[in-house]
């Protein structure tokens, strides 16, 4: 069968040698979660089949099993030929939800925590010429408390902001094939000033570096470095400086040459940084013209069908007006920040952190690990402006968040990237955090515009006062609209507030509401609730199969409207 999926899943670390494993798999859920002590990764065939890398839980698994799975089974053989074996293979998989068992000829190999967070294992020693066989065991519980879960919910039928869940493999699983001595990572600091980008990389074994970029074909620069084995620093200089920028995505790219290693990767020259109110994106006060992105597609859930789909879903917020998104409650695949990287289009990176319960002691290590790679694996990507680990950490069940988890986390992204603002925990309640973000979704416009009209002298009328004090920091309204509007006339799904009964209702409260931020010189961006429906939650501009709910041209006009923040 064709491949599903089978473009290479990050473009921004790509070798030649490397093989897709999508496709059918052998298939099985574990009911009681028993197979390990059933020792179910011995076993030669399983009952059933899946299409990876779509969710059971999803129509284009093949499976579509929408109750609660404890574990799930996966197994399918790979071959592996002499050249191959005489280097390193890398088993990859983009994403599993939540703890990952993986066997390799009936052995186990590793494990690995976290739905969201990429991982991979060294097979070299586990395999052999010829056939093998791997086999994965995927355990989940969405209403564990201590494993963070996004938007899936903790119910059998989807019901408020929360939808259908994700169990198991959901992202692309390939093998890589390198020689002994190889490139294991790299991170780059562009800098803008000096127009020049500096290289921290990782290697297995002794040998020289070799860095060479160019753009649009045109040789830029090269460097290198001799090393012993383990990091690598270097610094590029480039011969011609092109920015990257909201709307100009433009890209260098780079191979990177290590022995007989060869990576292809690519860097955007951009700079990001806050002055008093003002967020600054190559020195210029850049207003941030959001939607909520909350990643979900209708036959694959959290797996989009094709790569189009990914390309289509940046598309359509920037036809609508939009120069950005906060990727909501997920971290997204590589490939879709590609996408924002090569469109210049802004994004939030975020972490799926409902469903934890943020009050009790164990949250920090069942989140900072996870969250911790998301950020080192999407840390080179220019479109992501910032980093938001913890979104509304409401109180659960009559007890507050510990803050200083929401204060670890914070300091720890910051250890990790000290390049990206971080907002702690997005709306509420903000602990430590580079930037207060406000969640409003009142529905009257003079309500709405009377709450920030103190902001001049320096007062913020904050609906979490009582929890959260304002000490000056850069503001901007994260969350507001949500305005329901149901091309189908039906009285089920919800949006916020009373829905408008006519089109030019909706076109004028999306106006005033959206201009109220856009006119307030003390914002530097607002993200609007949101870029399409979402199975009940109908407050989408687009409908939940992307189509348009209506001409979107008043909208795009109000959105590409001056912002009074904003540079010249």
């Amino acid at each position: 069968m064709k491949i599903p999926r089978n473009e290479h899943p990050n473009p921004q670390w790509k070798r030649n040698q490397w093989e897709n494993l999508n496709g059918t798999w052998e298939f099985e859920i574990d009911y009681g979660k028993s197979g390990r002590d059933r020792k179910l990764y011995e076993k030669e065939l399983l009952s059933g089949s899946i299409i990876v890398p779509f969710c059971p839980e999803s129509k284009l698994s093949g499976v579509a099993h929408k109750d609660f799975m404890q574990a799930v089974w996966y197994r399918r053989t790979f071959i592996i030929n002499p050249k191959q074996k005489e280097g390193r293979t890398i088993l990859h998989f983009g994403a599993v939800d939540y703890k990952a068992y993986v066997y390799i000829n009936g052995q186990e190999i590793g494990t690995h925590q976290g739905g969201y967070s990429s991982f991979s294992f060294d097979i070299t020693d586990h395999i052999t010429n010829g056939k093998n066989v791997l086999v994965l065991c995927a355990e989940d519980d969405v209403r564990s408390a201590m494993q963070p879960r996004g938007k899936q919910c903790e119910t059998y039928y989807s019901k408020g902001c929360d939808y259908t869940r994700t169990t198991g493999i959901w992202q692309t699983v390939w093998l890589e094939f390198t020689p002994k001595s190889y490139l294991q990572s790299a991170k780059y600091y562009p800098d803008i000033q000096s127009a020049s980008v500096t290289i921290h990389a990782k290697a297995e074994g002794s040998g020289t570096l070799l860095a060479k970029a160019s753009y649009l074909g045109k040789e830029m620069g090269t460097a290198s470095v001799y090393t012993a084995g383990g990091d690598i620093h270097l610094t590029l200089s480039l011969k011609e400086s092109h920015l990257w920028e909201a709307g100009h995505g433009r890209l260098y790219d780079l191979e990177l040459v290590f022995q007989d290693d060869l990576v292809y990767s690519y860097f955007g020259l951009r700079n990001l940084r806050l002055s008093g109110l003002k967020f600054l994106i190559n020195e210029k006060s850049v207003f941030q013209r959001l939607v909520l992105d909350q990643g979900f597609y209708p036959d694959g859930i959290y797996t989009a069908p094709t790569e189009e789909d990914l390309i289509k879903d940046i598309e359509i917020s920037l036809a609508a007006g939009f120069n950005g998104a906060r990727l909501h409650q997920k971290m997204v695949e590589p490939l879709f920040l590609y996408h924002c990287d090569r469109l210049g289009y802004l994004v939030w990176g975020e972490h799926a952190s409902w469903g934890l319960d943020h009050s009790k002691e164990g949250a920090l290590a069942a989140f900072l690990p996870e969250w911790a790679e998301g950020v080192e694996r999407d840390f080179n990507h220019p479109a992501i402006i910032g980093w938001c680990p913890f979104n509304e950490t409401w109180d659960v069940k009559g007890r507050r968040q510990i803050d200083d988890t929401i204060a670890i986390v914070y300091q720890m992204t910051k250890a990790i990237d000290s390049t990206r603002p971080c907002i702690d925990t997005s709306g509420n309640f903000h602990v430590k955090t580079d930037i207060f973000d406000l969640h409003n979704y009142d529905q009257d416009p003079d309500v709405f515009k009377a709450a920030y009209e103190s902001m001049d002298k320096g007062i913020l009328m904050d609906h979490q006062s009582h929890r959260q004090t304002y000490q000056g920091e850069p503001c901007f309204v994260s969350e507001y609209g949500g305005i329901k509007w149901d091309t189908a006339g039906s009285q089920e799904g919800w949006g916020y507030g009373n829905a408008p009964k006519t089109e030019d209702e909706f076109m004028r409260r999306y106006e005033l509401l959206t201009s109220t931020l856009l006119d307030n010189e003390n914002f530097f961006g607002f993200c609007y609730t949101q870029l399409y429906d979402v199975e009940q939650e109908l407050n989408g501009l687009y409908s939940y199969s992307r189509k348009q709910k209506f001409d979107l041209t008043r909208i795009r006009t109000v959105n590409l409207k001056k912002a009074a923040i904003e540079s010249d």
